[in-house]
């Protein structure tokens, strides 16, 4: 029963991860993606729980082995850290610099939680 509670939250990360990816590529074009909101607002309302449930995920089901669910964490993982290279590489740093945003400190976060959470799926994948 865990094991699919952590799949599920894992899956929910995982979506709204797709999502997150999904407007963002939207905005790129027109400036406005397809969800009305800006990029703080997508960024506490679909980054943070798609950051924070596979962790929860992990930690509630840490004694019981699921070979699925190591592998839905590092995929999970690695949607946060290609979210963390695309701000690296679609952010003009000049413009940035001139909205006062440090594209760094939005990056490093990014790279540092998806590379904890690969550690995760990989600690789940080998007890499995």
């Amino acid at each position: 029963m865990v094991i699919k509670i952590s799949i599920i939250l894992t899956a929910i990360s995982i979506g709204l991860l797709v999502i997150y990816g999904t407007d963002v590529a939207a905005a790129q074009g027109s400036g406005e993606g397809f969800l009305p909101i800006d990029h703080k607002a997508r960024g506490l309302g679909l980054g943070l729980p798609s950051i924070i449930l596979p962790i929860v995920a992990f930690f509630i089901s840490r004694k019981e082995p699921s070979k699925t669910l190591g592998i839905m964490l590092i995929i999970s993982a690695v949607l946060i850290m290609i979210g963390g290279i695309t701000v690296l590489a679609i952010v003009d740093p000049v413009e940035a610099q001139e909205k006062g945003r440090n594209v760094i400190t939005e990056a490093a976060p990014l790279l540092g939680v998806g590379a904890f959470i690969i550690v995760l799926g990989a600690i789940k994948l080998r007890k499995s």
